[in-house]
């Protein structure tokens, strides 16, 4: 898919009123945004109330220079391009340009081929950190291609759905229960787009503290509440270009999803404290585990961003109505955890099988990848047996299971058990969690009620496992 660059918000000073103008016409010919400032205190005032992608300035106006410009901009915001204009070429003035992190440097007479030139790199650069930030948010400890695990008509049915809507640019709607793969699902719609190039950028919805959700979908800029000391990007820049994963849609604040309408609608964001819009280009796809239609009708959520969001739905089935998918998802874990297993070594006993088939799973694949991993824990070597299942699903108490030892000839007496394994914190967190989802069928809110957590907390835990685990099918 070819995207037209995104605009530049460009912040332009000079005191001479002929460059002013020019700049009014050929900044905004050329594609860009521009705030034109007849000199360097009316530039600081614009930086202190909006932030810009580039700021070029003469290196010498009346009161406040350019230098002075550019100073207080890598105060508050230190990733955005600076530029300086002079008509007084000289080594000092280039060199003091560069210690204040100056990007480009243009003389006056300045042509306007030359000024495109250097905008076109500004851009590029830009493009550049705002993809580094893309990444550095997405948390991936399993490496390789994004794949669906299983061949149940059910999921080859969300395979042939993520297919058709993947080429498509509509809004997507995720839909299913803790667990089964709502992001994993986002990143298949993601990869099989047009916008592969581009930034995948994941933030779940009920795991940030509603006095900050704003800030970090939209951004802030400085000074717009206590501890915004520079201006920010929200996720919307971020993952301008490429998607944005909106995980536990139904936890956004009230009052925040009229703001998510107006963005989805229009393609503008606002950040926090800001006078001027930031036309942004991003694809959002949207998952959830709670009826939103009950929610609509309780006025928890808003019809129209219902409506909005739900172009086009993929609902991922419980891994409880897809069960013949458990031996391959059960491989694919072991192997994900020990990647140097033959591929034709038998990973687990045939009981093992059965014991998993009959669980109900209110965790969904998350539950299995983590009852996977316990039980790797506790072998030593492969295949794995029904003593080493949690508790819960029949297997033995960790203090009963230690390592594996060869049974002891008939001349040599028997050893006691050394080195046994004791459950560790993590484990004992997971299980009650998980255990307490199985009472309660899947209801988070009241499961964490239940624990004396807040649903924040349980979000947290449940994505610290998840993290943990890699990918989940």
């Amino acid at each position: 898919m070819n995207q037209s660059p995104r605009p530049l918000r460009i912040l332009f000073a000079d005191d001479e009123p002929s460059l002013q103008e020019l700049m009014r016409i050929e900044l905004p010919r050329l594609g860009h945004e521009a705030t034109v400032c007849p000199d360097g205190a009316t530039a600081l005032a614009a930086l202190d109330r909006s932030a810009y992608d580039c700021v070029i300035v003469d290196l010498d106006m009346p009161g406040a220079g350019g230098l002075d410009v550019i100073a207080r901009l890598r105060q508050t915001s230190p990733d955005t391009e600076a530029v300086i204009l002079t008509g007084k070429s000289s080594v000092e003035s280039a060199v003091a340009a560069i210690r204040h992190g100056v990007s480009d440097y243009l003389t006056k007479p300045c042509k306007l081929a030359e000024l495109q030139a250097v905008l076109e790199r500004v851009r590029r650069r830009r493009e550049l950190t705002i993809r580094l930030r893309a990444l550095e948010r997405r948390v991936r400890r399993a490496e390789g291609e994004t794949r669906l695990v299983g061949d149940s008509p059910a999921l080859d049915q969300v395979r042939r759905l993520i297919a058709r809507v993947a080429a498509s640019e509509a809004t997507v709607l995720v839909r299913g229960e803790t667990g089964t793969g709502k992001e994993l699902v986002a990143r298949a719609i993601h990869e099989g787009s047009g916008r592969a190039g581009g930034p995948l950028v994941a933030v779940n919805c009920g795991a940030l503290p509603e006095h900050l959700v704003e800030s970090e979908l939209f951004g802030h800029r400085r000074g717009a509440f206590t501890g915004a000391d520079e201006h920010r990007a929200g996720l919307f820049e971020v993952a301008d270009g490429g998607t944005l994963f909106l995980d536990e849609i139904g936890e956004l604040p009230k009052h925040l999803q009229s703001r998510l309408l107006r963005v989805l609608e229009s393609g503008e964001v606002r950040r926090v404290g800001d006078n001027q819009p930031i036309t942004v280009d991003v694809r959002v796809v949207c998952a959830t585990h709670r009826p939103l239609e009950e929610m609509v009708a309780d006025g928890a959520f808003r019809e129209d961003l219902l409506f909005r969001i739900n172009t086009f739905e993929v609902a991922i089935p419980p891994l409880r109505d897809r069960r013949a998918d458990i031996p391959g998802l059960v491989r694919h874990f072991v192997r994900l955890a020990r990647p140097h297993t033959p591929p034709q070594a038998e990973v687990v006993e045939p009981a093992v099988l059965d014991v998993l088939a009959a669980h109900r799973w209110p965790g969904n694949v998350r539950e299995l990848a983590n009852v996977i991993e316990h039980a790797l824990v506790l072998c030593d070597g492969l295949p794995l047996t029904v003593a080493h299942l949690p508790a819960r699903l029949g297997g033995l108490r960790p203090s009963a299971v230690g390592p594996t030892i060869p049974p002891p000839t008939p001349a040599v007496a028997p050893q006691p058990a050394a080195a046994l394994r004791p459950r560790n914190l993590r484990e004992l967190e997971m299980q009650a969690i998980l255990e307490g989802l199985d009472r309660n069928g899947g209801n988070k809110p009241k499961t964490a009620e239940e624990l004396g957590i807040s649903l924040k907390t349980l979000y947290n835990k449940l994505h610290q496992l998840h993290d943990g685990l890699g990918q989940t099918g």
